[in-house]
C-alpha cells in the first residue's frame, strides 16, 4: 500500500519527536520515499542527522539553507508529496495552522501542499483537553486534514490521560487503512493464476511452456495496490511477488493448480486466469530417469482439466471472470469463441504475431473483449502498464 509513495513528514517541538525515527524507519520499510521537515525548535528533541540517515534525504528546517544559501522551495516540496504527515503536532503549531500563519518552512509547505495531510497531536493532558485545542482540531479537520487520534497513557509530565502521540505503528496502520478505504477493490477478493505448469514425464524432465509469470504477477500487484485481497496461484517461476495484500500458493502441475483454484474460486469476487496451463499431461510418469535408448520416444498424453472452463461453468451472477487467449491465427474469432464458450465476462487477447508480445518479454500488447462484444485495442507497453489497463477495464465492467 505504501510502496512507491512519497511521504512528507513534518516534525514539531514535542518530546514525542523521538518517535519519528521509528516512524521514518517504518515508512522506508514499507517501500515509501520520505522527506522530513523539522521546525527549528524540534531540533532540540531529535537530531536531524538521525532522520536524514534513516530517510536517505537531507532534513530541511529553514527557508534558506544556511550552508548553500539556497532557498528551500516550500512550493516544490509540497507538490512532491503524495501525502503529508505532521507528527508530532504541538498545540502551538496546530494553532498556527488553524489561523494560517506562515512563519517557518513547515507551515509554508503545509499551506502549499495539494496532497492529503494527516496530523498526530502530542501534548499534555490539560493542553489537549483545553477548548482552544478542541476547536483547532475541528478547524484542521474542516480544512480536509485527517486526525490521527492521540492515545491514552503516561505523559512526559507524569500525568496519565489523553494527549500521548499515537505510536509509529499505529500511525502507519491508520494511514494504510485510510488509503485503502478509497480504493476501488477495497474488501474485494481476487483470485489470479500466473506462470506455466510443468507436467512431469520422469523425475527430471517435464512438458512445459515458455510462460514466465510476469503478466500474472503484474496483475496481482496492481490489484493489491487497488486494495484487493489477492490469492495468487503461481506456477513454477523464478520471479518473486511480495505484497502485504497477496497470498501466494505455489503449484507445479495443471492438476495441482486446478485443486487450489477449485478451493478458492467460490470465495472470489473477481478471478483472472492469466496462467499458461498445459493442455496435456503424461499418462505415466517414469519412476527413474528415462534413458536415451533407440531413435525415438513415444509419450502417451491425455488432456488436463480445463480450469477456465470449469470455473466459468461454476460462476455465479456476482462473480466476474477474466480469461486470456494467446493466439497465432484467427485471433479475434478464436478469442470471441473462447469468451462465449467458457462463460467469461472479459477476455484478454495476446497475438504472437505482435512483436514484443507474449511469453518471456517484459512487454505485451493486448486487445480486450467483453461479453457485449466491445473491443478495445492497446499499444505495446511494459507489462506493468498493461496490468493497469486490464485492471482499469475490470473496474469499469465489474
Amino acid at each position: 500500500m505504501l510502496k512507491g509513495k512519497k511521504v512528507l513528514l513534518g516534525v514539531t517541538a514535542s518530546i514525542a519527536a523521538y518517535k519519528t525515527a521509528e516512524l521514518v524507519r517504518l515508512f522506508k520499510k514499507a517501500g515509501a520515499s520520505v522527506r522530513v521537515i523539522q521546525t527549528e525548535a524540534s531540533l532540540h528533541f531529535v537530531a536531524p542527522l538521525t532522520l536524514s540517515t534513516l530517510s536517505d534525504n537531507p532534513v530541511l528546517s529553514r527557508m534558506v539553507n544556511k550552508d548553500t544559501e539556497m532557498w528551500n522551495s516550500h512550493v516544490k516540496i509540497g507538490l512532491w508529496a503524495d501525502f503529508m504527515v505532521i507528527a508530532p503536532l504541538t498545540a502551538s503549531t496546530m494553532a498556527k495552522i488553524a489561523t494560517g500563519e506562515a512563519n517557518n518552512l513547515l507551515l509554508t509547505t503545509y499551506l502549499s501542499a495539494k496532497c492529503q495531510v494527516y496530523f498526530a497531536p502530542a501534548m499534555d493532558l490539560d493542553m489537549y483537553k483545553h477548548p482552544s485545542t478542541s476547536e483547532n482540531i475541528e478547524k484542521l479537520q474542516s480544512f480536509g486534514n485527517k486526525l490521527i487520534p492521540s492515545g491514552f497513557g503516561e505523559l512526559a509530565s507524569g500525568l496519565v490521560g489523553e494527549g500521548r502521540m499515537a505510536e509509529p505503528s499505529e500511525i502507519i496502520e491508520h494511514i494504510i487503512s485510510d488509503l485503502s478505504s478509497d480504493l476501488p477493490f477495497t474488501d474485494k477478493k481476487i483470485l489470479i493464476t500466473a506462470g506455466p505448469t510443468y507436467e512431469a514425464i520422469d523425475p527430471v524432465r517435464f512438458i512445459g511452456n515458455r510462460s514466465s509469470g510476469k503478466m500474472g504477477i503484474a496483475l496481482a500487484l496492481e490489484c493489491a495496490d487497488k486494495g484487493a485481497n489477492v490469492e495468487l496461484v503461481l506456477g513454477p517461476t523464478h520471479l518473486e511477488c511480495k505484497h502485504s495484500n497477496i497470498n501466494i500458493s505455489r503449484v507445479e502441475s495443471a492438476n495441482e493448480m486446478y485443486k487450489v483454484v477449485s478451493s478458492k474460486f467460490k470465495n472470489s469476487d473477481i478471478s483472472i486466469f492469466a496462467a499458461a496451463v498445459s493442455d496435456y499431461t503424461s499418462n505415466e510418469v517414469a519412476k527413474n530417469k528415462i534413458k536415451k535408448i533407440g531413435d525415438s520416444l513415444t509419450i502417451d498424453l491425455s488432456k488436463t482439466t480445463d480450469i477456465l472452463s470449469e470455473m466459468g461453468n461454476r460462476k455465479k451472477d456476482n462473480q466476474f471472470v477474466v480469461g486470456f487467449a494467446l493466439e497465432i491465427e484467427n485471433e479475434f474469432e478464436n478469442a470471441k469463441l473462447k469468451l462465449e464458450r467458457k462463460n467469461l465476462d472479459m477476455i484478454v487477447l495476446n497475438s504472437l504475431n505482435n512483436k514484443g508480445a507474449g511469453f518471456e518479454h517484459n512487454t505485451n500488447q493486448v486487445t480486450i473483449i467483453d461479453k457485449q462484444n466491445n473491443i478495445k485495442n492497446f499499444e505495446l507497453k511494459d507489462k506493468i502498464e498493461v496490468a493497469k489497463d486490464i485492471v482499469q477495464q475490470i473496474i469499469e465492467l465489474s
